[in-house]
């Protein structure tokens, strides 16, 4: 059985510099130390952790930001042990980070990811219903962890507005978009093994749009580094002019044609409003 809490004394501050180093494989000059999370976590920030009996498994963290000049919390990571990923612990993490949000007076929570980890996107856009407008190139600069080193960091900067119809229909109902006959920008096929991109266009108006990107980028980055350059140039490209455009990314869909899974961005043109009460 899984419990959530706060981590608060040394020991657990401890066990979350050593957690940081078994998930992304931190140095000791990456890793967030405990002196640093403990002022801010009597400032503000909310640090919780996922246990597995005494195990810690997992942990989320963040701390107050402002955003255009009102306040919000910037959450800086969410992260489980590799042999826990995918068994909802994250999902769990997220949700308690809310609750203690809320329990703040504030309504949005906003981090990054890399758009082209199809199981980040999957989460924060589908199951948490984040938005997100803004693609940053290069953010982090060189990193050397195992999960970033030899590729630029672009990120996504998404936005949680946790008090919206949006999130709270999302967090209710769960699964959203399930159709695939929306025009596409990209057609992308296999190619010895590895999804390539054939062309993209970047003159399309219509106000929905699918973005298509490689399912099994982890495999990719391991065994072919050229094509994963490519695609970082081509999606960064995409992103920027359809954002200059009016669009959103507002879902991200994962189905499944034979033995294959096709993993795709929904780019919506739309208000901010518009997308949180829908």
């Amino acid at each position: 059985m899984i419990t959530i809490r706060p981590l608060q004394s040394l020991e657990d501050l401890h066990a979350c510099e050593q957690l940081q180093k078994a998930i992304w494989g931190f140095e000791d000059i990456s890793v967030v130390p405990h002196h640093l999370i403990l002022t801010t976590i009597k400032n503000g920030g909310v640090l919780l952790g996922a246990f597995e009996g005494e195990r810690l498994i997992g942990f989320v963290y963040g701390f107050p930001g402002i955003e255009n000049n009102t306040l919000k919390h910037c959450s800086l990571m969410c992260a489980v042990l590799p042999e826990r990923r995918f068994q909802g612990v994250g999902y769990e993490l997220k949700l308690k980070q809310r609750e203690a949000v809320l329990a703040q007076g504030l309504e949005l929570i906003t981090w990054t990811f890399d758009p082209l980890v199809s199981p980040n996107a999957h989460f924060n856009l589908h199951k948490l219903g984040v938005i997100s407008n803004k693609y940053e190139r290069n953010l982090y600069g060189d990193m050397r962890d195992r999960l970033n080193a030899g590729l630029e960091t672009d990120r996504l900067t998404v936005e949680w507005w946790i008090t919206s119809p949006r999130v709270q229909k999302r967090l209710q109902q769960g699964q959203r978009i399930t159709a695939l006959n929306l025009p596409v920008i990209n057609h992308a096929e296999e190619h010895n093994g590895f999804l390539v991109n054939r062309d993209y266009s970047l003159e399309r108006t219509e106000p929905q749009l699918l973005l298509e990107i490689p399912y099994h980028w982890q495999r990719m980055r391991e065994q072919n580094m050229p094509l994963v350059r490519e695609w970082r140039l081509q999606t960064r490209e995409i992103f920027e002019h359809y954002f200059a455009q009016g669009y959103y990314a507002s879902d991200f869909l994962v189905v499944e044609q034979g033995q294959q899974k096709r993993a795709l961005y929904l780019l919506e043109r739309a208000t901010k409003e518009e997308l949180l009460t829908r």
